[in-house]
């Protein structure tokens, strides 16, 4: 199968970049189906109230929300005020060594494919980690952050064994020498007949001789507890609905591969699962279209909340948003009757 999507590069700019895509985060407080029925009414009963407005701060100009991916989504279904600070504030968020790590175990288990099949060990995969970090401090000189404060060297390195540890790991789980995918790190994108967009990086595509596609996402932290697993899964279906819609082939199987707690997380989906992945994403994507035009984000506090890099700017904290940088209607500005 010629699959003639686009292949991500490295340090071109993508979506998902951020830290949500490169690890799991914390235990969601529930499943993903609950938060996406919230979704669909949270603009329904919101109050209209606008945001607080503070003294403008240096921020990209911003833009209407224009496509929607697996972390964007999940964002608005965590915290709608959580989606406006990175999508359309674009506010910026401090690097971390979980995120950090997570991009750097990807890009090696990505590059380990480049070896012929009989090189493809764990020594081979442990030896590229000082070179993918070194070439990670190049496209993404912010992460040098992190181990400002450690002229010794000693967190770094303890931090480059956590990551030689996952890499390890992954042999235990799947053998690269009896693989050959299709794709790797592919970017892909494809527009819904309702106009939404949808977009996203697939760490790995396996087809087989067969035709049947497999999907494999890779992640560092441990395997959701069982009765958050379809919340785990909401990513891989989506990216199952973006094939689905380019290719017109549902994907034999979806995989999440957890190097945290060594386990393999499998869903074989059939076509009306995707169909129902759809209208939740088309029902979610209306919520964020009536959010963006009346500027009414409303924060939805979690234990997810400790994590967040905002509380500065969320009103859950004291905080007070940054002025609306989009158009609002006369009304949700409090100029029109």
């Amino acid at each position: 199968m010629v699959w003639g999507m686009e292949t991500s590069t490295e340090g071109a700019a993508q979506p998902d970049s951020s830290p949500a895509a490169a690890v799991d985060p914390p235990a969601q407080a529930g499943p993903v189906e609950a938060a996406v029925e919230t979704a669909e009414t949270a603009v329904e009963t919101a109050a209209g109230t606008a945001p607080h407005e503070t003294a403008a701060e240096a921020a990209p100009p911003a833009i209407p929300p224009a496509s929607l991916s697996p972390s964007r989504a999940s964002d608005f279904m965590q915290c709608p005020l959580l989606y406006r600070f990175r999508v359309i504030d674009r506010l910026p968020e401090k690097p971390s060594e979980a995120a950090t790590r997570g991009t750097l175990v990807h890009a090696v288990l990505e590059r380990l494919f480049d070896a012929p099949a009989a090189e493809r060990t764990a020594p081979r995969a442990k030896s590229l980690i000082p070179g993918q970090w070194d070439r990670l401090r190049e496209t993404r000189p912010e992460v040098v952050e992190l181990f400002a404060d450690d002229p010794e060297g000693e967190r770094l390195a303890r931090w480059l064994g956590e990551a030689e540890q996952l890499v390890e790991r992954w042999f235990t789980l799947e053998d690269p020498s009896r693989l050959e995918p299709a794709e790797r790190e592919l970017f892909v994108e494809a527009e819904l007949e309702s106009g939404l967009r949808l977009r996203g990086i697939i760490d790995r595509v396996d087809v087989a001789p067969t035709g049947e596609v497999r999907i494999v996402d890779y992640k560092t932290g441990k395997a959701p507890r069982p009765e958050y697993s379809e919340g785990a899964l909401f990513q891989m279906k989506f990216y199952a609905l973006v094939v689905w819609r380019l290719k017109n082939v549902v994907p034999r199987r979806l995989q999440l591969v957890y190097l945290g707690s060594g386990q393999v997380l499998t869903y074989d989906p059939v076509l009306a699962d995707l169909e129902r992945v759809e209208r939740k994403l088309l029902a979610l994507w209306e919520a964020i279209r009536l959010a963006t035009e009346t500027g009414d984000w409303r924060p939805r506090p979690t234990k997810l909340c400790g994590w967040c890099d905002h509380q500065a700017h969320c009103p859950e904290f004291g905080g007070t948003p940054p002025p609306y940088p989009l158009p609002l209607p006369l009304r949700a500005t409090g100029q029109g009757g």
